[in-house]
């Protein structure tokens, strides 16, 4: 008898022939986010994966935590593990769900048998066990529609699994199953958010932070580092990239109108951007705009910001309204950080009267009176890499 954790599928069940090659990065995720708490053996079976301790230094419970993050597990559970002989089911059962039958009134027994040499049918298990446990704990009622408690039995071909909690997991699909892309990461709410709902869909990401000293500080670089740190624990490894904009930004006040100030800023940020991800092979661009929140981001402005991108361009916010948007910077820990008054350089040189609804041929020719190729090819040059994970 020991204790092991049960990791369900969630989407990587449904995907036929390719469901192998989805299963072994799934694995190799949970490998890597294993590292460091302890030993582990890691099984697969029937759209399951099995942890199990190796040495007494490994910390289940701290497993079970960690699972709780893993882009691509449905369900998680912390089960022991036992001989399938139904007597030791039983007397097993009633020993470790003390707790949990205790702090209950009502419960009913849920059995799957997938060995189906097992002599006995699930029904017949869960009847079984089920006045076992009233014989036991007189206090707790059967209520097979609306139980306070389920008790879960799975009979499997190694073993039999007793559990009662059910954690939900991230869901998902497994981060690096969907290809590479390029966050926009600024030190607001918005991009964390944004970076956590496509890694979510499987994409591994890099991220590219903008600084423009002496206008923009150290403590907000550090800040949008610690962002990264924390979007690390469901994202995986992150390469951070720094560019530095101040010339472009300098330039900009130069030459062009300042009511464009802001949609040509983002221009230029998506022509760099573009440039890092043809480098890294990364195939497209992920923003946190969502439509209408801030005078950029307007359907004409986005439009606008667009037209210089040579690769799809993901905005996974977009139709949310700020609300949705913090109660997921909520849940994972990015919402304290990001609200932190250290502003990064979209700030800086703001316009009093931005233009709202810009036509792209006006955009274009006030970014035509100077030539910002040269600035945008040596930013590139000297950007500055640091990996997170």
């Amino acid at each position: 008898m020991k204790e092991v954790i049960l990791l369900k599928y969630g989407e990587i069940a449904l995907k036929g022939l390719n469901k192998r090659t989805f299963e072994d990065i799934l694995i190799r995720n949970i490998r890597r986010k294993l590292d460091g708490i302890g030993e582990f053996d890691i099984t697969k079976a029937q759209s399951t994966i099995y942890i199990e301790p190796t040495n007494e230094d490994a910390d289940i419970d701290a497993a079970l935590l960690a699972m709780k993050k893993v882009f691509g597990i449905s369900v998680v559970c912390k089960a022991l593990s036992v001989e399938k002989d139904f007597d030791t089911i039983c007397d097993q059962a009633v020993k470790y769900l003390a707790d949990s039958l205790s702090a209950h009134d009502t419960f009913k027994v849920e059995t799957k048998r997938s060995d189906k040499g097992f002599p006995m049918m699930s029904m017949e298990i869960s009847r079984r066990l089920g006045g076992i446990i009233l014989d036991n704990y007189p206090s707790i009622k059967v209520d097979v529609h609306n139980p306070e408690l389920t008790v879960f039995i799975e009979v499997r071909e190694v073993a039999a699994y007793i559990y009662a909690d059910r954690i939900a997991g991230a869901g998902g699909m497994p981060v690096g199953s969907s290809g590479k892309a390029l966050l926009l990461l600024s030190g607001g709410i918005d991009s964390p958010v944004a970076g956590y709902m496509m890694a979510k869909r499987g994409i591994r990401l890099s991220a590219i932070h903008f600084v423009s000293p002496p206008y923009t500080s150290m403590r907000a670089q550090e800040k949008v580092e610690r962002l990264c740190e924390k979007m690390v624990d469901y994202c995986q490894g992150i390469e951070f990239i720094l560019i530095h904009f101040t010339d472009i930004q300098e330039q900009i006040k130069r030459h062009c109108p300042e009511e464009l100030f802001t949609i040509i800023l983002r221009r230029m940020m998506m022509r760099v951007a573009c440039k890092i991800a043809q480098e890294k092979d990364l195939l497209a661009l992920i923003t946190g705009e969502s439509v209408a929140q801030v005078a950029s981001q307007t359907l004409a402005a986005i439009a606008c910001t667009d037209d210089v991108c040579d690769r799809p361009v993901f905005r996974p916010v977009v139709g949310m309204d700020k609300n949705e948007i913090v109660d997921i910077s909520r849940k994972i820990d990015t919402y304290d950080i990001s609200i932190e008054p250290y502003e990064d350089c979209c700030t800086v040189f703001t316009p009093r009267h931005p233009r709202t609804n810009p036509k792209l041929s006006y955009v274009m020719n006030a970014e035509s009176k100077f030539d910002f190729e040269p600035l945008i090819d040596e930013a590139v040059k000297n950007a500055e890499y640091k990996f997170f994970g």
